[in-house]
């Protein structure tokens, strides 16, 4: 498996499987001007909720109610442990370097670990794993627990790390410290995310275009999205699109329907989205499009014009009229967890 990204969304809900993951990235060699050397991001369920990298060389909260915790010791000492892994980590990259018989280039060395809850069932799973240049390097298999290795440059390190006094502190973090950690993160961000309603829109580029209702903004992320056809569901030429995250931590969704301007013309359209309970409906009045925002402009601007073009006749009968009369001028006042050597 090649992992040098791992961002993989999972949507927080209330209950299910929660993931709590950190990847470190460390690069040497020439790349691009002001990329970091090493890098930390912590995630929850996919959302980023702090950063680290050497050029900053802080930690920052991407979640404003993580920034509560900025003043306390474990943020600082999660800083010093970073500031200590930077330097790890490119030493080890010269080590690899070697051991892959390298002498120049672009080279990255990754580790990502965390742990994994499902609240319903109460199970627990961690992992650590590494990898070099986009390849799998190292992993911790909590089950044997012990490191275990796929290529022939890996084992000088499992056989220095597969340590019993080590491999027995990392299982104690993988199923104590890191589960606790989660469960509390994961608490903040329910009290900072409390049912939040979705904003719906009915969208269209014109008409012979489909119509998508938009619904945004809501948490938690269980929606439903249905189109009705006078007054029935409707399911046929209908396209429902994934559920994204909103960089807020809220989430959006749409669901896409395809009928001729006819079909709209002779049957009553409508969505319907349901979310925590309560109900929102858009109709076909309700719908945004550039067509509709064009007539809007041009009738206001047909309005002006008329006005313009009736002010103009009534002014010029006016001044048949005030032509015999004296002109006068009038003007105006107004207006966690250490790393380690190969």
């Amino acid at each position: 498996m090649k992992f040098i990204i791992f961002f993989i969304f999972i949507p927080l809900v209330y209950s299910g499987t929660h993931r709590f993951i950190t990847t470190y990235t460390g690069t040497i060699g020439q790349t691009i001007a002001g990329t970091p050397e090493f890098s930390a991001v912590t995630t929850l369920d996919g959302q980023q909720i702090d950063y680290y990298d050497s050029n900053i060389k802080k930690m920052i909260p991407k979640q404003d109610w993580m920034k509560e915790f900025t003043s306390t010791k474990v943020w600082k000492e999660d800083t010093e442990i970073r500031e200590g892994v930077q330097q790890i980590y490119k030493n080890n990259i010269h080590v690899l370097m070697k051991r892959f018989n390298q002498s120049d280039g672009v080279h990255t060395y990754q580790r990502m670990y965390g742990c994994e809850y499902d609240d319903e069932t109460g199970q627990l799973y961690g992992f650590d794993q590494y990898g070099y240049d986009g390849e799998d390097f190292i992993l911790l298999d909590l089950k044997e627990n012990r490191y275990i290795t796929a290529v022939q440059q890996g084992i000088p390190t499992v056989q220095k790390w597969n340590n019993r006094a080590q491999l027995e502190f990392l299982r104690q973090y993988y199923y104590n410290d890191c589960v606790y950690w989660l469960k509390e993160f994961l608490k903040l961000w329910k009290e900072a995310y409390r049912i939040k309603s979705p904003e719906v829109s009915l969208l269209q580029k014109d008409l012979s275009s489909s119509v998508v209702c938009h619904a945004t903004g809501f948490y938690p992320s269980g929606v439903t999205i249905t189109w009705l056809k006078n007054g029935q569901e409707h399911y046929e030429d209908v396209d429902l699109g994934e559920l994204l995250p909103n960089v807020d931590g809220t989430f959006q969704k749409t669901s896409t329907l395809r009928v001729s301007p006819d079909e709209w013309k002779n049957n009553q359209f409508s969505c319907v989205v349901e979310h925590q309970g309560k109900t929102i409906r858009k109709t076909e009045d309700e719908i945004k499009s550039n067509y509709r925002l064009y007539v809007t402009i041009l009738v206001c601007v047909m309005g002006v014009v008329i006005v313009l073009l009736t002010g103009t006749v009534y002014y010029s009968k006016m001044k048949k009229r005030m032509s015999g009369f004296i002109r006068v001028s009038v003007h105006d006042e107004g207006s966690i967890c250490i790393d380690k050597g190969l």
